[in-house]
């Protein structure tokens, strides 16, 4: 078997040959320095269940896959490279190319080769960042062409962000090419929702159990509420399909997307924003708004689609607010004042309240737009920064390095439903620290955008090492007297061979990129 340098394999032509650097190290960091990380974690780990790449491989696999990470605290170093050697153990090889998977274990509501599409869009966010992308790449087709040609039976079984996924993998890997040959299936699942959850009013219905929500505060398994997630899904699919259209040089299929896109916004912003409230919130069936304002009140600026200006920021004060979102171990699910808070039972996916890291993704996702659109407002990168803490903290059971379904909110316990949650693969983290915490923001130009949220006065240093960003090798060094990298003091940017930018503060930088090298 093969696990990162040459591949043989794929769906994206009759015949792929993927080439991916051998013995990848960074400039700064080697990974021979964080290695005994996987070596505990092997040697903690009952391995039941193995796919593509076992646990006696792992060390390579991620010495040639991944961005190495270091930064002082010691505990958010281990639980990064424990989420991408987590994340390994979802690549399964199958017939029809790689996919990845929620679970390890089989479970029945999976479809071909134990698939769901709930997570999709963090395991492309998570998967991004590795340097062999042929995974994504058969992942993406599986779910669109791997059934006769079409896409999978079980493609709509959960509402998805699958087509904003995509795109946001584009403007990271470059693969101009293989979006713009997605955009007729894009546009046909877009069309294939509208015929499914389109209301005559322009909205979408969801059943919460169907946006992986299920037992809500707001939601139902029978009734056709109109809910924050799949409009803002549907929305950021919009937004994606107009930007890879105009990729692909669609005049026509620009304007029509844009326009969907600001149309269901307009429509967002009238039926769903409770101005009492101040709050996004599910419309039920019979036109009234829920009376519980729900975490999942912040997705619309996941998508850019929450105004970054009041009255709409006032949302946010709920994040911090121990009546709100705010626990001892992180955000709940629906807000603590109200009367329903945590009356639905434990043990049947409950979003009555606990703490889920699906939704905390989403919305440390969400939040970091807003602070680098707005740095000071309801809600400070202080609170972020403790916010993720609070989420690298959740990662434990028994001592041990841990990523569960979810958990309660008061003890900090993690809520399982037998062995089939363990190492689960339904949120993101790698992600989160490049994108969020160092700040990399991902466009469509040959443009490296940084906006760091660590607070400058946390971390003293910091690298991220062996960056795979549109095909070039990426180093990002926080050093703050340079006496730790000894390279320079300040925030320094080093692609391939060359230091590109030295500032003295953790602050935005905006530059372009050199060439790509030749391979």
């Amino acid at each position: 078997m093969l696990y990162g340098r040459t591949i043989l394999f794929g769906l994206t032509s009759a015949l792929v040959m993927l080439s991916v650097p051998q013995g990848l190290s960074g400039r700064v960091l080697q990974f021979d320095r964080f290695a005994h990380y996987i070596e505990r974690f092997n040697a903690e780990d009952v391995e039941t269940i193995t796919n593509y790449i076992p646990n006696s491989a792992a060390k390579h696999w991620l010495s040639e896959n991944i961005p190495l990470f270091e930064c002082p605290d010691r505990e958010v170093e281990e639980v990064y490279y424990y989420r991408f050697w987590v994340y390994r153990k979802h690549i399964k090889l199958t017939p029809l190319g790689f996919v990845i998977t929620e679970f390890l274990k089989p479970v029945k509501h999976a479809g071909q080769y134990n698939t769901i599409s709930c997570a999709v869009g963090h395991h492309l966010a998570e998967g991004r960042w590795l340097w062999n992308q042929q995974y994504l790449r058969d992942y993406i087709l599986f779910w669109l062409r791997g059934y006769n040609g079409g896409p999978q039976p079980h493609f709509h079984q959960y509402s998805s962000w699958f087509a904003w996924a995509v795109y946001q993998w584009y403007m990271v890997t470059d693969e101009k090419s293989f979006v713009t040959n997605l955009v007729d299936d894009l546009v046909a699942d877009y069309n294939r929702w509208c015929e499914e959850r389109e209301l005559p009013e322009g909205l979408f219905w969801q059943y919460d159990v169907r946006d992986g929500m299920e037992e809500s505060i707001s939601g139902s398994r029978i009734n056709k509420n109109i809910r924050p997630t799949i409009n803002a899904y549907m929305y950021g699919n919009a937004v994606a399909i107009a930007a890879l259209a105009r990729l692909a040089g669609r005049q026509s299929l620009v304007a029509e997307f844009e326009n969907k896109a600001n149309a269901l916004r307009q429509r967002m912003l009238l039926k769903l924003w409770d101005s009492q409230a101040e709050f996004f919130k599910v419309r039920l069936e019979n036109g009234e708004l829920s009376d519980v304002r729900e975490l999942i009140g912040y997705v619309p600026w996941m998508f850019g689609l929450g105004p970054v200006d009041e009255p709409y920021l006032r949302a946010w004060k709920e994040l911090t607010n121990s009546l709100g979102f705010k626990s001892a171990f992180g955000f709940t699910t629906a807000e603590q004042r109200h009367m329903r808070f945590r009356t639905h039972g434990v043990g049947r996916c409950e979003w009555d309240g606990p703490i889920w890291p699906f939704a905390t993704s989403q919305t440390l996702s969400a939040l970091a737009n807003v602070l680098r659109a707005k740095p000071e407002t309801q809600i400070s990168i202080c609170d972020y920064f403790d916010a993720f803490i609070q989420y690298v903290q959740m990662h434990r059971y028994y001592g041990k390095p841990f990523i569960g379904e979810y958990l309660d909110e008061i003890t900090g316990a993690w809520i399982n439903r037998g062995d089939r949650s363990w190492h689960y693969n339904h949120s993101t983290f790698a992600d989160l620290v490049i994108s969020g915490l160092i700040g990399i923001v991902p466009t469509e130009n040959e443009v490296m955008q940084l906006h760091p949220l660590v607070p400058e006065h946390v971390w003293d240093w910091f690298c991220l090492d062996n960056l795979n960003y549109k095909g070039r090798q990426v180093s990002i060094v926080w050093d703050r007297d340079g006496s730790k990298y000894k390279i320079r003091p300040g925030l320094t940017i080093i692609v391939g061979e060359k230091i590109v930018t030295n500032v003295p503060r953790l602050q935005p930088v905006v530059l372009p990129l050199p060439p790509k090298p030749y391979l």
